[in-house]
């Protein structure tokens, strides 16, 4: 028996299924002081938009409040909205950016997504947000 996987799709969510509304902060009280956060999560998945096969990588989120400072729980039900979202690398990174930066207004930002290899191809992509 041979499969034939040429043709084969499986299905996923269009990118408007990300809740950025999940997302919570709460207050920085000492906002004269900069800190640097740092919040890494090893469990993040998407799906590619071709296949709808997963996706899996690493998310690194640094940055510098101004007011506001991201709450955990919130965030990570906001990653976990991704799971069955099709969307190419360059624009996830992108999108996750704004929705963090529209939320909590920090100072500056960057996040990274190091994606596991396919096919022996390892991507990395940044963005960031200076204020």
């Amino acid at each position: 028996m041979r499969f034939d996987a040429q043709d084969k799709r499986f299905p996923f969510d269009p990118p408007e299924a990300v809740q950025a509304n999940l997302l919570e902060c709460f207050d920085y009280e000492y906002p004269g002081r900069d800190i640097s956060i740092v919040n890494v999560t090893e469990e993040f998945t998407s799906v590619c938009p071709f296949s709808g096969l997963p996706d899996f990588a690493t998310v690194t989120l640094e940055y510098i409040p101004d007011r506001k400072v991201l709450e955990l729980r919130a965030l990570k039900y906001y990653l976990l909205t991704y799971r069955n979202v099709g969307m190419f690398y360059e624009h996830l990174v992108n999108k996750m950016l704004e929705d963090l930066v529209r939320v909590c207004r920090p100072k500056q930002m960057s996040l990274k997504l190091e994606c596991t290899p396919r096919g022996g191809i390892r991507t990395t992509v940044t963005a960031e947000h200076p204020r």
